[in-house]
């Protein structure tokens, strides 16, 4: 179990809370990083309740570099297990081990019976969330989710710092992610990334689906018209986005630079808090860009803006909401795609130029 401790200057120890006097809560945080993202406003919302209070937050590997960049957040803890494996004895294991913490109070977000286990296992006495899949006694501390009043996957998690039933939609706190400008400029130096132009970041990706994902060949001739007119694109994704990003790029090696593959996550934090704008699917990484502040064109298609907005006063959306959408699937069940297709380069230029 890797506990990354957020006041040590993004270094991973094994350190543990030894306050006995403050109220010690154990988050179970999200799978994905757009909601890992809108999880701090729950952070914050428990701040404002009690500033004294201790966050720890229990979350896959990967999100701890995202959770450094928390303030509100005392400790990190990875939970070791691949998405959507039960792994019944690591989680145990975690369990037993956070024993010694002695939280007062557990809260789950996701509302699967395995995410459950480990504040079980853990013995904190109250344990929150939603009513989910046979969580009976595992969830001792239930709460209704009203789809009705809560219709924000934002205002779902921020729900949960309330200890009585809501009957209006809570107060959301914009994320804000701290910046490491140090290693901004470090890695803008090792990279050679040239800053003499003003910079653009397209993010083409989307985990979930094609059906999230903007045309990479409208991203293309997108990248075309701001190079004309004098900006600089940088390619923010995974590895798995590096041959969409090349598709975008060649030929344009030197203004187009494809960046997937080649940045960690904290990395592109930072990296994006010196663009000019992003442009972006609905994706984790759109999400990150508005918790560093800047500008962001939000793209959307199988998805809707309702539900999870884009949580800035720095942002615009592209929706073009036709019949068929939101439909939430992962490709087009017509197989035309319009409601990305139809929201041509030009569009999306007229929000940047």
């Amino acid at each position: 179990m890797n506990i990354c401790n957020t006041s040590s200057s993004n270094k991973y120890d094994l350190s543990i809370s030894n306050s006995d006097e403050k109220k010690k809560i154990l988050v179970v945080g999200p799978d994905w990083v757009g909601d890992m993202v809108m999880a701090q406003s729950l952070f914050k919302t428990l701040k404002g309740q009690n500033p004294d209070c201790i966050i720890d937050v229990l979350a896959p590997t990967w999100s701890l570099p995202l959770l450094i960049r928390m303030p509100e957040i005392n400790q990190a803890i990875a939970l070791p297990i691949a998405h959507g494996k039960l792994s019944l004895k690591t989680r145990y294991s975690v369990g037993r081990q956070l024993r010694v913490n002695k939280y007062d109070q557990a809260i789950t977000l996701p509302r699967s019976f395995k995410a459950a286990l480990v504040p079980f296992f853990a013995k904190i006495s109250l344990r929150t969330g939603y009513r989910g899949e046979m969580r009976y006694g595992l969830v001792n501390d239930i709460k209704t989710l009203d789809e009705d009043i809560l219709t924000q996957t934002v205002q779902r998690s921020t729900a949960l710092a309330y200890n009585e039933e809501l009957n209006a939609a809570p107060k959301v706190h914009q994320p804000k992610l701290n910046i490491d400008k140090a290693n901004r400029e470090w890695f803008i130096k090792d990279l050679k990334l040239q800053t003499n132009k003003p910079v653009i970041a397209f993010m083409p990706g989307a985990e979930y689906g094609e059906a999230k994902r903007w045309p990479t060949d409208y991203f293309r001739q997108l990248a075309e018209m701001l190079v004309s007119n004098g900006y600089r694109i940088w390619v923010l994704g995974s590895e798995k986005e590096a041959d969409l990003a090349q598709s975008i790029s060649d030929g344009y090696e030197e203004d187009v630079i494809n960046l997937c593959g080649k940045t960690k996550l904290e990395d592109v934090i930072d990296l994006l808090s010196g663009v000019d704008t992003a442009v972006s699917n609905d994706s984790g990484l759109m999400h990150i860009a508005c918790a560093v502040g800047i500008k962001v064109i939000a793209i959307y298609g199988s998805s809707d803006p309702k539900y999870t907005p884009p949580l800035s006063d720095n942002a615009a959306v592209i929706y073009l909401n036709m019949p068929c959408s939101p439909c939430f699937q992962r490709t087009c069940q017509f197989e035309h795609l319009e409601c990305l297709r139809d929201i041509k380069p030009l569009d999306v230029f007229n929000r940047i130029y």
